[in-house]
């Protein structure tokens, strides 16, 4: 199995080294990562693998029974045999907007389940924009207007983002309702990463994440949708993001 080097709270490194384990010509494993692989509605890291005699661009990372897949968008020189010590530079700027963007979903989610008690039902996260289904839900341009604001009264108070793993038994017994689907979580994974908004949220999350809500920039909302009977999707871009 791949580690995952970026958990609980490294996930500000995006230059290490790492050992191959396998390499063909459609992805590179390695014996641990810090390439964030696709999921939790967050898209995947990208940046290069290099070594002695070559380097590939990566531009998709995946999960396959315990694998970390770097995908291989392009390669210079031959592959490396298994047992190379390589470098790996995660792209610093989407890792960081990514990040901002993940941390900005957690901000609007706890937003919306204060102030309509509206529990988050899926979200995706870009390096551009980001959106969140919320149920039940039936916003007006008011309540997006407060939406926006009060999420930019949290980011104002800078808060520390912590990330760290917890027993699950203790994240069961003081998340709030509404505020995470652990029960699609199995039961066999314990304890948690949980990332915790000091005196302002707490959720499990294996994602990426700023340390700071003063990291994030301005919550603009783009737009809301219906997705169908009490179901909003709000999109919102962050200022700064490239």
């Amino acid at each position: 199995m791949t580690e995952l080097r970026y958990l609980p709270d490294a996930d500000d490194v995006t230059t290490f080294e790492a050992t191959v384990e396998e390499a063909t010509e459609e992805y590179i494993i390695l014996d641990g990562t810090y390439f964030y692989p696709e999921g939790g509605g967050q898209p995947p890291d990208h940046g290069r693998i290099e070594w002695a005699d070559g380097s590939a661009e990566i531009d998709d990372v995946w999960k396959d029974h315990g694998d970390v897949r770097h995908g291989i968008a392009s390669i210079d020189g031959d592959l490396p045999a298994a047992g190379t010590t390589v470098e790996g530079r995660v792209d610093e700027q989407r890792r960081r907007n990514l990040s901002r963007m993940h941390t900005a979903q957690h901000v609007v989610s706890r937003v919306v389940l204060d102030e309509y008690d509206a529990t988050t039902a899926g979200n995706q996260v870009y390096a551009d924009r980001s959106r969140i289904d919320f149920e039940p839900a039936s916003f007006d341009e008011d309540d997006l207007d407060r939406i926006e604001s009060l999420s930019n009264e949290a980011i104002e108070s800078d808060h520390a983002v912590v990330k760290e793993q917890r027993p699950r038994e203790q994240v069961e017994a003081n998340v709030d309702e509404g505020r995470a689907l652990l029960d699609m979580i199995p039961d066999h994974v314990d304890p948690l990463r949980v990332v915790a908004i000091e005196e302002f949220d707490m959720c499990p999350c294996g994602g990426t994440h700023a340390d700071s809500l003063g990291e994030l920039g301005e919550v603009s909302i783009l737009d809301c949708t219906s997705k169908g009977e009490d179901i909003e999707r709000i999109e919102f871009t962050l200022s700064g993001v490239e």
